[in-house]
C-alpha cells in the first residue's frame, strides 16, 4: 500500500480490479462477496442481522416501508466502551423509477437482506490484523434509502419513503440503549456511498454524545469529485441531481452549504468537508476504480470505447494516462484547506481500488512493517489515538 505523496506519477499503478455497471462497482461486489461468506475463509467473523422494530414508529423506514437493520458485534475487554460504526454503501437512485427498481433488492427493503455479513479489515476481531480495533463493539448499518443517509420525505404516488435521515438517528438511538451511550471512544466511518454518509452525519454523530467521549469519522472512498467527464460534460453531476430532487434533499443537506452553494453541490463532499467541525479522516484512492468508471470516463462518454482498455486492464495511452494525472491533481487541490486543518487526517493511496478500510488486503495487509505509516491500519490508528504528527500529503 502506498501513500499518494504530492509529487506522484502514474508510474507503479497496479490493476487491482474491474468495475461493471449496476449498483456497485467490482471492487464494492468483491467486498459484499466477502460479506455473504462467498471467496471468505472460515476464520472470518460472521455476525447476525437486527431489525430495528421500532424504527417504524417513527416513520424511520427503507425505501419500500420495511424497518432498518443493523449488524452489532459486541466488543469486550479494553474494547467494551469503545464502538466503530460503519454506514454501508451502494451508490444511490437517481429517480423515481431507478428507486422502485432498487425498492425491491437488499439496498431498498430489509425484507431481502442478507441474515448474516463478515466483519474484516478495520472491522476485524483479530488482534493480528487489526491491532488497534479488534476488541470494539463494531456495527455495520445497511443502506436501504439511496441517498446516502440523507433524505426525510415521501412520494405517496410511487410508494417509494425517502427517509435515510431518520433511519440513522434510529438505529443511532438503538444502538445508544444497547451500550453505546457509555462510549468513551467512537468512530463513524462509511464505504462509498456510506464514506459520504460519514461526512454528512459525522457532526450529527459527535451530537449523540458528552464531550467527554473521543468522537472521530473516517469517509473511505466517499471522496466523490465535482468532476468533468472526458466528453467536457458532469456525469455525476448530473446523477447527484437526479438523487437531491427525487429525494428532496435540499431541506435536509447542511444549511452551512446551501445558504450559498446550490443543493446539488452541497452533496460533493468537496463543499462539505471544511464545514464538519468534528475530527474527519479521508481515505481515498487519487485513481478510485468507481469514479473513473463512472464519472470520469463512463460509457456515455465514451461511445467509441477507447477507454474501455484504460477503464478495465489499465492499458492507457498517453493521453488517457494525462486524463488520470489530471483527476489526481484535482483531487489533491480540493483537498488542500482539509488537510491543513490539525484535527483532521488524510491518506490518499495510489492503487486501483474502490473502498479500503473493510479489506484486510488493503487495511493491514501481510508482511506490513511495522511503524509504516504508508499502511491503512497503522495510519488511521495514529491518526485517531494522536500517537504521531500528522504527516503532509
Amino acid at each position: 500500500m502506498n501513500a499518494l505523496l504530492w509529487s506522484w506519477s502514474l508510474a507503479g499503478l497496479v490493476l487491482l480490479s474491474i468495475l461493471t455497471n449496476g449498483i456497485m462497482g467490482f471492487d464494492e461486489m468483491h467486498l459484499r462477496n466477502k460479506i455473504n461468506g462467498k471467496n471468505a475463509n472460515e476464520s472470518l467473523l460472521m455476525v447476525g442481522l437486527t431489525l430495528v422494530q421500532s424504527a417504524a414508529a417513527k416513520g424511520a423506514v427503507c425505501l419500500d416501508g420495511s424497518v432498518p437493520g443493523y449488524h452489532l458485534y459486541r466488543g469486550y475487554g479494553s474494547g467494551a466502551n469503545s464502538w466503530i460504526i460503519e454506514l454501508l454503501g451502494g451508490a444511490w437512485c437517481v429517480s423515481i423509477h431507478d428507486c422502485q427498481n432498487r425498492k425491491i433488492t437488499s439496498y431498498g427493503s430489509s425484507r431481502l437482506m442478507e441474515k448474516e455479513l463478515s466483519f474484516d479489515g478495520f472491522l476485524s476481531d483479530n488482534a493480528a490484523k487489526n491491532p488497534d480495533f479488534y476488541n470494539w463493539n463494531k456495527v455495520k448499518v445497511r443502506y436501504c434509502d439511496g441517498a446516502s443517509f440523507s433524505g426525510d420525505s415521501e412520494n405517496k404516488a410511487a410508494q417509494l419513503q425517502f427517509r435515510g435521515k431518520r433511519i440513522f438517528f434510529a438505529v443511532m438511538e438503538d444502538l445508544m440503549a444497547k451500550g453505546m451511550q457509555h462510549a468513551t471512544q467512537a468512530l463513524l466511518g462509511g464505504c462509498s456511498a456510506g464514506g459520504l454518509s460519514a461526512i454528512l452525519r459525522c457532526d450529527d454523530f459527535k451530537g449523540l454524545f458528552p464531550l467527554t467521549t473521543k468522537v472521530k469519522c473516517m469517509s473511505d472512498a466517499g471522496f466523490f469529485l465535482d468532476a468533468v467527464d472526458i466528453s467536457g460534460k458532469r456525469t455525476l453531476r448530473r446523477m447527484y441531481s437526479g438523487v437531491v430532487n427525487t429525494q428532496g434533499l435540499q431541506n435536509t443537506l447542511p444549511r452551512t452549504c446551501t445558504n450559498h452553494l446550490n443543493p446539488t453541490s452541497c452533496f460533493f463532499p468537496q463543499n462539505l468537508i471544511n464545514q464538519v467541525q468534528t475530527p474527519l479522516y479521508i481515505l481515498n484512492s487519487a485513481y478510485d476504480s468507481w469514479q473513473i468508471e463512472n464519472s470520469l470516463a463512463p460509457p456515455s462518454a465514451d461511445p467509441s470505447g477507447s477507454w474501455n482498455g484504460c477503464r478495465s486492464s489499465f492499458k492507457c495511452n498517453e493521453a488517457q494516462q494525462k486524463v488520470l494525472e489530471g483527476f489526481r491533481i484535482s483531487m489533491l487541490n480540493a483537498l488542500k484547506q482539509f488537510v491543513a486543518t490539525r484535527k483532521n487526517g488524510l491518506l490518499i493511496t495510489s492503487d486501483w481500488a474502490h473502498c479500503q478500510a473493510e479489506s484486510q488486503d488493503y487495511w493491514l495487509p501481510e508482511n506490513s512493517q511495522a511503524g509504516n505509516n504508508k499502511v491503512i491500519a497503522v495510519a488511521v490508528g495514529n491518526w485517531y489515538f494522536e500517537r504521531a504528527k500528522k504527516s503532509t500529503l
